[in-house]
């Protein structure tokens, strides 16, 4: 008898809580390095107390014994004091400092200044990732294959500057189809430690492909250039080429939303680099050149129209020649082949009528 196996339905993915940055607590380092001090020469005193015992007893003695637990107690003493003397840190300007007492994320200081805190507090998180210059380095390369770059652990502290990331030429589609040369310059900054620290994996290497991918997004909206054959078209039209400013907000706008759960804002956001691909390079130059041959042309010959209907009217109005329909037609193609031609006119005197 067959037995039926019931269908496996697909379990809901899991949804991480975004984590909520709060400020953490941290004492007055100049405060709490009096104390320590005090502490490392009560210490040192303990030893050559013990020292000194030693020295001045006899061998085996009682004086010395009890010199050699002095000076035991000393070092004892003197490694505990190790543990409160790793709590110091400092922070400069737009740095921060993550506090995590044993995987439990307790807050982040941001102000500037000398602090003492928990010496238990970790100097480095759990997950691994690149050195920031090698990721940014990285960031947008085709081969992304090689592993023999050492991962070190994440520091507590996390930078608040602005950071520029350029990245170099990528190929991809315009909203046409024609493959296109194009690069970007990102300035961003971290506003949420929590979130860049805790939410992703390798916050920089994160921003890095997150703007490749908003790249080739936003490229395939947009034209590379106008492809319309009126003006009226044209006008309304945004090419990647011409619109510049309106390309950089919409690409800001891009980033700054796939940005966000990271706790990463965007500055600036703009083209470095346009161009058509190799291969079709050449075709798009002439083909620029062929509708700028007929641009020209269609000025040319608008402004030709227009001179010689002008010329037609003041002779008519100041009655300088009376020119039958035949004469007209005549002087109108000779004026026309003189304004629209490439090269300047030959005058030829013509000694007899147009009849003749």
């Amino acid at each position: 008898m067959a037995s039926s196996t019931a269908p496996t339905i697909p379990s809901a993915p899991i949804q991480t809580k975004p984590t909520a940055e709060k400020p953490g607590t941290a004492h007055n380092g100049w405060t709490a390095l009096l104390p320590v001090l005090i502490g490392w020469a009560l210490s040192i005193v303990i030893i050559v107390a013990g020292v000194l015992a030693m020295a001045n007893g006899a061998s085996g003695s009682l004086q010395v014994k009890i010199g050699l637990g002095v000076m035991i107690v000393g070092i004892v003493a003197a490694v505990a004091m190790i543990i409160p003397s790793t709590g110091f840190f400092t922070l400069q300007p737009n740095e921060a400092r993550v506090l995590v007492l044993f995987g439990e994320y307790r807050g982040t200081i941001k102000s500037t200044g000398f602090y003492w805190a928990n010496p238990f507090y970790s100097g480095t998180l759990s997950h691994g990732e690149e050195d920031p210059a090698t990721t940014l380095k990285k960031a947008f390369n085709d081969d992304k294959s090689d592993d023999s770059t050492a991962t070190t652990a994440v520091r507590s502290k996390v930078s608040l500057r602005a950071r520029t990331l350029n990245g170099p030429k990528l190929k991809v589609n315009d909203k046409n189809g024609n493959p296109i040369e194009i690069a970007i310059v990102v300035v961003w900054h971290v506003v949420d430690t929590a979130k860049a620290v805790f939410d992703v994996d390798h916050y920089e290497e994160y921003v890095s492909t997150q703007s490749e991918t908003a790249l080739r997004h936003v490229a395939s909206l947009y034209a590379y250039d106008h492809n319309s054959e009126t003006e009226a078209e044209a006008a309304g039209q945004i090419t990647l080429r011409s619109n510049i400013t309106e390309v950089s907000e919409a690409l800001k706008a891009e980033l700054s939303v796939r940005l966000a759960p990271a706790g990463i804002t965007i500055d600036d956001a703009r083209l470095t680099h346009l161009a058509y691909a190799p291969e079709i390079a050449q075709v798009m130059l002439r083909r620029q050149q062929a509708e700028a041959i007929i641009a020209a042309r269609t000025k040319i010959v608008q402004g030709a129209v227009s001179m010689v209907d002008m010329a037609l009217k003041e002779l008519d109005r100041d009655g300088i020649l009376d020119l039958d329909e035949e004469r007209k037609a005549s002087m109108v193609s000779n004026l026309m082949v003189v304004l629209c031609g490439d090269s300047d006119a030959q005058p030829v005197i013509n000694a007899g009528t147009l009849y003749s």
